[in-house]
């Protein structure tokens, strides 16, 4: 009997220590993941807040993060008058851009655009920045190989202004 106790609690032992390991990690990773998106939400407050002020937002849809040539952080909705609107905000926080969403691509419809114009490439992602001084969509692709493309696409018509093929 002392046998059998003694190889239980070196179970249970080994058991505790599997557990704790697990957690552990877990807990590890689960810090590793709020760190690392502490920036975003940063960019994304700040950027909704100057919003809130210089253009009357009143409520967000999309927030995006442009790196082309500068970094730009941009945000969608509605003013206070029920009008969609696009506001961009350079990092350095000087020149805030104010659109009207109707003026140009939402993400969809730049999307769709994409999908028809390139239907052998798979659409990732679209981000809303500002490239050569122009608002533009910057559009992430992959090819059945793995390839990652960027498209630039200007926001008022769809027109393709640059493209970055097989990275």
């Amino acid at each position: 009997m002392d046998t059998n106790s003694a190889g239980q609690q070196r179970l249970n032992r080994w058991l505790l220590g599997i557990v704790t390991f697990l957690l552990i990690i877990i807990v590890a990773a689960t810090m590793i993941f709020i760190r690392s998106n502490r920036p975003i939400q940063q960019a994304k407050k700040e950027t909704v807040q100057m919003a809130e002020k210089y253009a009357d937002l009143k409520t967000v849809d999309q927030f995006y993060w442009f790196n082309r040539e500068k970094t730009y952080f941009t945000v969608t909705g509605e003013n206070n008058n029920g009008e969609g609107i696009i506001v961009i905000v350079p990092k350095s926080g000087e020149k805030i851009r104010i659109l009207n969403q109707k003026d140009g691509l939402n993400e969809g419809q730049a999307e769709k655009q994409f999908e028809s114009e390139h239907p052998d490439l798979l659409f990732e992602k679209a981000t809303l920045g500002i490239y050569r001084d122009q608002t533009s969509w910057e559009v992430t692709a992959k090819d059945d190989q793995g390839a990652i493309y960027y498209y630039l696409l200007a926001f008022n018509d769809g027109k393709e202004l640059k493209v970055i093929k097989n990275i």
